[in-house]
């Protein structure tokens, strides 16, 4: 006669390993994915500063243009410096006065939000901290114009630079 077959199934030692080894696979993945999450966050700021740094400069360049060839293409006062107003005019656009249909230029679709600032109600131009051209590189505050952007957020990268340095 055929001796009595093991039940099917697992035992509670099997069970209690699996868990546990679970349980130390996750412990280790979740800072693998906070860091990625970090590194998101890090290139969506590089794209944003870019985007935003190359839009200063374009505006920037067409007034330089404007004051050598005396062909006026959008209106600065005489004694305003060659950088925008502010952030929103880069979004919002200048009057093309060469443009017979008063058509704009813009240089940015949409002003991006710093993503390392937390205040989902600020609007975006809140989230930046601005440098104006009068001020010095090391001490940088508002003025009149926007001459360069940089991230309010005193946490540091991955790369050990502070986000505001960046």
């Amino acid at each position: 006669m055929p001796t009595a077959s093991r039940a099917k199934g697992f035992t509670l030692i099997e069970l209690v390993i699996t868990v546990a080894i679970v349980g130390v696979l996750a412990w280790l993945a979740v800072p693998l994915m906070e860091m990625s999450a970090q590194r998101q966050k890090e290139a969506e700021l590089r794209t944003a500063l870019r985007q935003i740094r190359e839009a200063i400069d374009a505006y920037h360049g067409i007034v330089v243009e404007q004051r050598k060839t005396n062909k006026i293409r959008i209106d600065v006062p005489a004694d305003a410096s060659d950088y925008p107003p502010n952030l929103e005019t880069l979004a919002n656009g200048v009057t093309d006065r060469q443009s017979p249909e008063g058509r704009k230029i813009y240089f940015l679709r949409r002003l991006p939000r710093d993503p390392m600032n937390p205040d989902g109600e600020l609007p975006a131009a809140d989230t930046w901290g601005k440098r104006s051209y009068a001020s010095p590189p090391d001490a940088p505050s508002e003025g009149e114009d926007v001459f360069d952007v940089y991230s309010r957020s005193e946490a540091v990268g991955l790369n050990g630079v502070p986000y505001k340095e960046w």
